[in-house]
């Protein structure tokens, strides 16, 4: 009941506010209130902490105490960097190594064109996307018979065969032979779909070789960069080529 009441008897009384501050002191900016006088202690009490406990380890400290990092760290701007060790080697290693990559490389692209070589022979290139097409001219003496002029005659072929740009047989051997393969829509189909498929692989391994020996160009122009002969820059590098540079003519002995 006491608890009820001293509720009831707090909602009348007055709430108690913090001031502003004063207009004479408008100049100071805002009064600190006591929310802000706690955070405030409270970072100035967390740094000297801080500060205690680096003077008590300072004090506690070996004077041999050494560790590998005291020589392989520096400050920087007041903060520890890690140094990078420097790679040991000499120019003449380096210059191995380049060619090494340089050996890898070009296998990997050797090993690619003889793929696409021998894919190559196994399509032909007939009917490939992009080609060129091919022309077929026929010549007439007279006006009478261009006008007259029937392709499918003339090549000895059933008019369905005229669009084909390979295995076309003309009706005489059509009439001696029976047809070989797939004769019904649904595997011509299937089989145009695998040959767009070797098409489509033909085209990515043509790609992935010329970037195989862009890669192998950049690589040695790295290399002859390790020559200390005057140098000059003609051409940025790019995606498609290596920087190209003019070196200046030196005799070998």
């Amino acid at each position: 009941m006491s608890a009820a009441f001293r509720k009831a008897a707090k909602s009348k009384q007055r709430p108690h506010r913090e001031r502003s501050q004063p207009a004479s002191r408008k100049k100071l900016g805002l009064l600190e209130k006591k929310k802000d006088y706690r955070l405030r202690a409270r970072d100035y009490h967390k740094k000297q902490n801080a500060l205690r406990a680096l003077q008590k380890k300072a004090l506690d400290k070996n004077p041999d105490e050494f560790y590998f990092k005291m020589i392989r760290a520096e400050l920087k701007d007041g903060v520890h960097i890690k140094k990078q060790p420097k790679d040991e080697v000499t120019p003449e290693q380096v210059k191995l190594m380049r060619t090494q990559d340089i050996k890898y490389v070009e296998m990997k692209r050797v090993a690619e064109a003889k793929k696409i070589e021998r894919l190559k022979s196994e399509l032909h290139l007939l009917d490939a996307e992009g080609k060129n097409p091919n022309k077929h001219v026929f010549f007439f003496d007279t006006k009478k018979e261009v006008e007259e002029f029937d392709i499918a005659t003339h090549l000895d072929t059933l008019p369905e065969l005229v669009d084909r740009v390979y295995n076309r047989p003309t009706i005489a051997t059509l009439q001696k032979e029976t047809l070989k393969g797939a004769t019904d829509p649904f595997h011509l189909k299937k089989l145009a779909q695998q040959r767009k498929n070797q098409y489509d692989l033909l085209k990515q391994r043509i790609e992935r070789e010329k970037a195989m020996f862009v890669v192998a160009q950049k690589i040695q122009t790295h290399k002859d960069l390790l020559d200390k002969t005057h140098k000059v820059k003609v051409k940025k590098e790019t995606t498609n080529r290596p920087a190209i540079y003019k070196f200046k003519f030196q005799r070998k002995r």
